[in-house]
């Protein structure tokens, strides 16, 4: 059995990207030494009834629909391309999420995201396979259990904003946590990688209504392929993100949307393609 830390292959020497993890640090700095003043910030009676907040909550169910594949290699043992689904049995589920928005100015947001990934499922091998440098012949029974946990936590600066709408740019840490366990009657083989990764994208609302906010949102991180070799290592990772939200009042909201989340990785022949997709609905709270 081995452990990838994954994180530090990818993060290592990632000069392109350090200027979007150094520019969120600063900002942090930047509004909390600005809280005090901003707090005697009023909203003008004009704004929009979702804009009228310095605190908001918001709890969702996500459908997401998950392809799941992962490669593991051990005592230079190539391993196969394993989909959790097909092979192993783990069927969709409901996923929750929280999310929490501080918003001390009216240009800028502080984002936090918790959205654990949890699967588990019993099955019998239906298709010969290597994990982990360990052969799982056919009929062999498999409990599978799986973890990719997600944080994410992220500044926003909208650079345009009128009262029926804005257009940001968004500076984001995801920190997605990947551990696969196979426990059979001949042992049990894992992997796990760890990766703390640092993306930038764009955030657009609009106001058809006083009370309806249409958003959309995308974030991408993908590590330059000149650097992927000399790391001997490489990932993606990109985030699609639109729903619509009807605000009953200032406080209290409602949210359907859709979202696609894609993340790969390659490291010492480790690898991983996993996908999620679907709708999800959610109530929002504010302060």
């Amino acid at each position: 059995m081995r452990v990838v830390d994954a994180g530090l292959k990818l993060m290592a020497g990632v000069s392109l990207y350090r200027m979007s993890v150094l520019f969120y640090l600063v900002a942090l700095g930047w509004l909390g030494s600005a809280s005090v003043a901003s707090a005697q910030y009023q909203r003008p009676q004009t704004e929009s009834v979702g804009e009228q907040y310095h605190i908001e909550l918001t709890y969702g169910w996500w459908d997401a629909s998950p392809s799941l594949i992962v490669n593991s290699e051990s005592l230079n043992i190539l391993g196969s391309d394993v989909d959790l689904i097909q092979d192993l049995g783990i069927e969709q589920k409901k996923l929750g999420k929280i999310n929490v928005v501080l918003r001390p100015g009216k240009k800028h947001r502080l984002r936090f995201e918790r959205l654990p990934i949890h699967y588990e499922a019993d099955a019998t091998v239906k298709r010969s396979f290597v994990f982990n440098g360990q052969n799982f012949n056919v009929g062999l029974p498999v409990q599978t259990v799986a973890n990719f946990d997600t944080y994410r936590f992220g500044y926003e600066y909208d650079f345009i904003y009128k009262p029926k709408g804005f257009f940001g740019v968004l500076f984001d840490l995801k920190y997605t946590d990947v551990n696969v366990e196979l426990n059979s009657p001949i042992g049990a083989e894992f992997t796990k990688a760890i990766a703390p990764i640092p993306t930038i994208g764009f955030v657009g609302r609009v106001y058809p209504h006083r009370n309806l906010a249409i958003n959309g949102e995308f974030s991408l991180f993908r590590m330059p392929e000149g650097l992927a070799t000399k790391l001997e290592g490489g990932g993606t990772y990109t985030d699609y993100d639109f729903n619509a939200t009807y605000n009953f009042n200032r406080y209290v909201g409602a949210q359907l949307g859709y979202r696609k989340v894609d993340i790969s990785y390659d490291v010492d022949n480790d690898t991983g393609a996993l996908k999620f997709t679907g709708l999800y609905f959610g109530s929002v709270i504010r302060y």
